[in-house]
């Protein structure tokens, strides 16, 4: 099988996870997760992202696929389930809208916190990945709080991935949960 370039994403993915730990402004570079699954929805009308170029979902593969480190079970129905999935994305979303908040915070003058909160409880103190910088304390936080975001997730996609199949995650992802609602609401318009 030929191997394109997007093949070789995982390594974005996980090269992303090993410099925000000892980096944290880093966590920035993960806003391209965001943004181009988003895009490529609007735009190309496709799940593209998820399908093709998501470096997490190829890391997944990896790990579970190739390294066998996957019990490769089936996912549990509740999982695959429209409820489990809008609810997951509503809770996501809703903690990403905390982390916006608590960025805000600091920029109206609280302090910042040199803390990654892994799994939305747990903070862990993680000062030795800021070393002074030329932005604003608010820019720093925002950059704690998506790495937050993106370890707790990738940490929840290990989990899955080791309890049942390699790209377990994909099926709850906020972002193609997001991408596929996009994807509906424009066929629906071109439809009427």
């Amino acid at each position: 099988m030929k191997r394109h370039w997007y093949d070789y994403l995982w390594i974005a993915s996980a090269l992303y996870l090993i410099l925000g730990f000892f980096n944290i402004m880093f966590a920035w570079l993960g806003m391209l997760c965001f943004m181009i699954p988003l895009l490529i929805a609007v735009f190309g009308k496709s799940k593209a992202y998820c399908n093709r170029y998501c470096g997490r979902g190829q890391l997944f593969q990896l790990l579970g696929g190739k390294l066998k480190l996957s019990r490769n079970s089936e996912i549990p129905r509740f999982i695959k389930s429209k409820t489990f999935r809008y609810g997951f994305l509503i809770f996501f979303l809703a903690m990403f809208i905390s982390m916006l908040f608590n960025t805000y915070l600091v920029f109206a003058g609280r302090e910042l916190s040199h803390k990654v909160t892994l799994l939305w409880t747990f903070k862990l103190p993680w000062h030795w990945a800021c070393h002074g910088t030329v932005f604003a304390p608010w820019v720093v936080q925002f950059a704690y709080g998506f790495y937050s975001i993106m370890l707790t997730s990738t940490l929840l996609g290990v989990v899955t991935m080791l309890l049942f199949k390699p790209r377990s995650w994909c099926v709850y992802c906020p972002m193609g949960t997001m991408t596929q609602l996009i994807c509906k609401a424009r066929n629906r318009k071109e439809l009427n």
